[in-house]
């Protein structure tokens, strides 16, 4: 299938079950909104999932283009992005998680045609406040598909206080040969999906109080899905990656983990232009500088000589959504270069600084907070500056 398959079946399988749509948000919340970028499909449902009526009525479905700061670290490997789509689903107050799970299991297996016996769940085990997930538990039992029972790993929250709740993770096999093993012992085991159950509001005492409605949260990521439903190995192989793995890999020599790095990063960090953000040294400007250095950190590792110049963003029009006009692209390339150069130079006047310090001995606390503090040279360039002249 391909993605704008995946969605439609999707969407067909909710339409079919009374949810209408939800409209899409921006990648970047409305102001007084304390997330830097939309990381779910329920952010911009909160106040909904807290008891307001939803003006499109208590079943909806949706695909929401979401950013995740808290996965960086983890790009590189074959199943995770800076920017993905959200393929979402709520019940606000009206079906119950048996009855979602049923339905994600229907659509999994009839709707996608995956082998029910590549599939596995999790659900909450239980901790010191609340039980386990029996429902859960109960339901996949009786599909068929084998449980494990986890902790903290089953329960989700949107931050330290708000909603929050035990969710079921359902995971696919990627692995060649049989299934074995389970998602906690073995990681050919990838998530796909997750049903949350919004039945809790945490207060900064770490207390729990029932939300005034019980309402079911799901999220699968697409690229995900579809790496499943092509037999592939990794979410870069998908059609919304391919063309920037291809261009990266057609202009500089990279593989691998250096590959997917880069190829993620300069997407995203078009992505978040394409939404009006802008460089900067603080909020979402510096999320969007962090992307467009590490990406720079990777092609100079090998040879410096390496830039953006040329980097063909108009073949890539279906990334950015918002633009459709030739003449918009330009201003987009601009920023991307002038970052280049305001990247190249600060690693030019941080390298005879940090050479200094480190000549001393290997840098202290003290030694990072200076160089950040007094010459604005942020803690992960230093360490690239490190390993470049190990």
């Amino acid at each position: 299938m391909t993605p704008d398959e995946i969605v439609r079946t999707f969407v067909d399988h909710y339409h079919r079950r009374g949810h209408r749509d939800a409209p899409e948000s921006s990648l970047v919340p409305p102001p007084g909104d304390p997330v830097l970028f939309t990381t779910s499909g329920m952010h911009p449902l909160t106040p909904y999932l807290l008891g307001r009526p939803h003006p499109g009525g208590r079943r909806l479905v949706n695909v929401q283009r979401c950013l995740r700061t808290t996965d960086l670290d983890e790009v590189g490997d074959r199943t995770h992005l800076t920017v993905f789509d959200m393929l979402g689903s709520w019940s606000l107050g009206d079906y119950d998680i048996a009855t979602s799970l049923r339905w994600g299991y229907e659509l999994l297996t009839e709707g996608f045609g995956i082998d029910p016996g590549r599939l596995h769940a999790t659900v909450f085990g239980g901790d010191d406040q609340v039980g386990p997930d029996e429902t859960a538990l109960d339901t996949w039992t009786g599909l068929g598909v084998p449980v494990e029972s986890t902790g903290a790993e089953n329960w989700w929250s949107n931050g330290p206080t708000g909603p929050c709740g035990p969710d079921s993770e359902i995971f696919v096999w990627t692995g060649d040969g049989p299934p074995s093993g389970s998602p906690g012992t073995d990681e050919r085991w990838m998530e796909v999906w997750n049903h949350v159950q919004m039945r809790h509001h945490r207060h900064p005492d770490g207390r729990l109080t029932p939300l005034p409605m019980s309402s079911i949260d799901t999220g699968m990521g697409l690229e995900r899905l579809e790496m499943v439903l092509r037999g592939g190995r990794s979410v870069f192989e998908g059609a919304g990656l391919t063309p920037w793995v291809g261009a990266v890999r057609d202009r500089w020599d990279l593989r691998g983990e250096d590959l997917r790095v880069v190829a993620d990063h300069l997407r995203s960090a078009v992505v978040v232009l394409g939404d009006g953000v802008r460089p900067g040294n603080t909020g979402r400007g510096y999320v969007l500088r962090r992307l467009v250095r590490r990406a720079l950190t990777v092609l100079w590792r090998d040879d410096p000589a390496r830039g953006l110049t040329g980097l063909p963003l108009d073949a890539y029009r279906d990334t950015l959504r918002r633009f459709r006009q030739e003449s918009e692209v330009g201003p987009l390339r601009e920023l991307l270069l002038e970052e280049e150069r305001r990247f190249r130079g600060l690693l030019d006047r941080g390298r005879p600084l940090v050479d200094r310090v480190r000549a001393r001995g290997p840098l202290t606390e003290r030694d990072y907070h200076w160089l950040h503090d007094t010459h604005g040279l942020p803690r992960d360039l230093v360490d690239g500056l490190l390993a470049e002249a190990a």
